[in-house]
């Protein structure tokens, strides 16, 4: 659950800003985020994050906390439970009144995509090389579904082959698209065997190994792969730039009472 809680963080800052946008429902008026295409049957958490919100309302007498604050510590808390780096949540956010599928399906960075449109998705929202390969570090948690990463392992010839011969086990050619596979070979650890599976040609997704592959971001990889201190310290420095996204302030917005609908 962790990955998933860090994810859902990520997934509402690549939106519109870190607005607590990927937890509304859909409504007559509200084309939730959760349908777009990257989320859809995907994102998970949303039952983990009312159970906090209900927690940390009782503590502070109400509605308090914003939803997409929530987030953020959230994503914070899981990466320290898994054994990563901590840093300090600057709070403050207010949750958007409304959500844009569009947007998620515009802006989201899919596991398909080649270095170039990576780097492009990163940088319309504000981010920059090392933000992309460091918060890529992310996939040391967690686990990725079949149909995210059949055609690397069938069609592409960047992988170590019997690293892809051992995958197809869990993804045959045909069916059994739900079936899991862990993005590195420690899921419940948050350490840098992900970078150490790059350089080894053990990407699980495209978009991973598309970081070592002869493009410009090789360097960043072999550093991160090699000192995990160097991963962390960078990893910690764009989680905050990317909480920084955008925040709603002020009179913007609004502090929901529930993370699934507006006041």
């Amino acid at each position: 659950m962790a990955a998933s809680l860090l994810r859902l963080h990520f997934h509402d800052c690549f939106v519109n800003g870190c607005d607590g946008s990927i937890l509304l429902d859909k409504t007559s008026t509200i084309d939730s985020e959760k349908f777009a295409k990257p989320n859809n049957n995907s994102a998970r958490g949303f039952e983990v994050v009312d159970a906090i919100k209900a927690a940390v309302d009782k503590a502070c007498g109400g509605p308090v906390v914003s939803c997409a604050d929530i987030l953020a510590v959230t994503a914070r808390d899981s990466v320290v439970a898994l054994g990563g780096p901590t840093w300090e949540v600057r709070l403050g956010r207010r949750d958007s009144t409304t959500a844009s599928r569009t947007a998620a399906n515009t802006f989201l960075p899919t596991p398909f995509m080649n270095l170039s449109a990576l780097i492009s998705n990163f940088k319309t929202v504000g981010l920059g090389v090392t933000d992309l390969v460091a918060l890529s570090g992310g996939h040391t948690i967690g686990f990725a579904h079949c149909a995210l990463f059949r055609t690397h392992i069938y069609n592409e010839i960047d992988i170590d082959p019997s690293f892809a011969q051992s995958v197809k086990r869990i993804c045959p050619f045909k069916g059994g698209d739900n079936n899991l596979q862990p993005l590195d070979p420690t899921p419940a650890k948050f350490d840098d065997n992900y970078f150490k599976d790059l350089l080894n040609k053990k990407g699980l997704l495209h978009s991973d190994q598309e970081l070592f592959n002869g493009g410009s971001t090789d360097a960043i990889v072999v550093k991160y792969g090699s000192d995990y201190g160097e991963f962390a310290a960078d990893f910690v420095k764009s989680m905050v730039r990317m909480g920084n996204l955008k925040p709603l302030t002020g009179k913007q917005g609004e502090v929901r009472k529930n993370c699934r609908k507006i006041n």
